[in-house]
């Protein structure tokens, strides 16, 4: 469905989804957060630095596309990363230690049809 990069040379955007609780509900200050989010995306890239998707992803790189989404809590982040694992789509689960905590996630550059079903049910992030 998602990982390979045999795909067609179509626009590419890399997802972040980023627990939105962890401001909301539980004060964290929203550059902690922001971090939490950068961590998972240099994370994925340098997991995936080889595959043809992230190589030209990072070849445009003064066009370079990001969708940050948020999940509501950790259950729902956990949930999304077991179902980006079942359909076979690469992603970096981001663990803050050592406090052992889930705080987001980002997926390797891929097409946006690719992955949009299994992301449909988060929004932008607030």
């Amino acid at each position: 469905m998602a990982a390979t990069g045999a795909g067609s040379p179509g626009r590419l955007v890399q997802y972040v989804v980023v627990r939105s609780d962890l401001v909301h509900k539980l004060s964290w200050p929203l550059g902690a957060v922001i971090t939490q989010a950068c961590h998972a995306a240099t994370a994925a890239i340098h997991l995936h630095y080889g595959d043809p998707d992230t190589q030209r992803y990072l070849a445009q790189l003064d066009s370079m596309h990001k969708v940050v989404l948020g999940a509501p809590d950790e259950a729902a982040l956990s949930g999304l990363s077991e179902n980006l694992t079942q359909a076979g789509v690469a992603h970096k689960l981001w663990i803050e230690q050592p406090e052992n905590i889930p705080t987001c996630l980002a997926l390797k550059p891929c097409q946006k049809e690719a992955v949009q079903p299994l992301l449909r049910k988060f929004k932008l992030f607030k």
